[in-house]
């Protein structure tokens, strides 16, 4: 079986997110949950976590939503889940195509405006 490298990148701003683990070698097949923590609760929102895929020379793509809301062509091998600091992506049956940077982007609600935090 081909090993598949998981790279999990982490940006701050204002509010500090944390990705377990940063870099993950798993193989074909195999289950991973990349996992998401936040300092501080993300308000009551509903839609204030989402995930995104980048691999080498492309844009990120867009993998889910509102936490747990896969978008539009995304398999169903991805699922999110989570609720408050902790949120996580998790790869069932992990494909070669999932290869990959894998982004968590938090949304909060402070003082009047959004604050995007990756």
């Amino acid at each position: 079986m081909n090993n598949i490298i998981i790279l999990i990148w982490t940006l701050t701003l204002c509010i500090q997110v944390t990705q377990n683990p940063e870099i993950k070698s798993i193989k074909q097949g195999e289950t991973v949950t990349i996992s998401c923590k936040t300092s501080q609760k993300l308000s009551s929102c509903s839609n204030c976590v989402s995930w995104y895929q980048q691999k080498p020379g492309e844009a990120p793509k867009l993998l889910i939503y509102y936490i747990n809301i896969l978008q539009s062509g995304t398999p169903s091998r991805f699922s999110g889940s989570g609720s408050g600091t902790d949120f996580s992506l998790t790869i069932s049956g992990v494909q070669t195509e999932d290869t990959g940077d894998y982004y968590c982007v938090a949304v909060n609600w402070i003082s009047n405006s959004w604050v995007f935090t990756q």
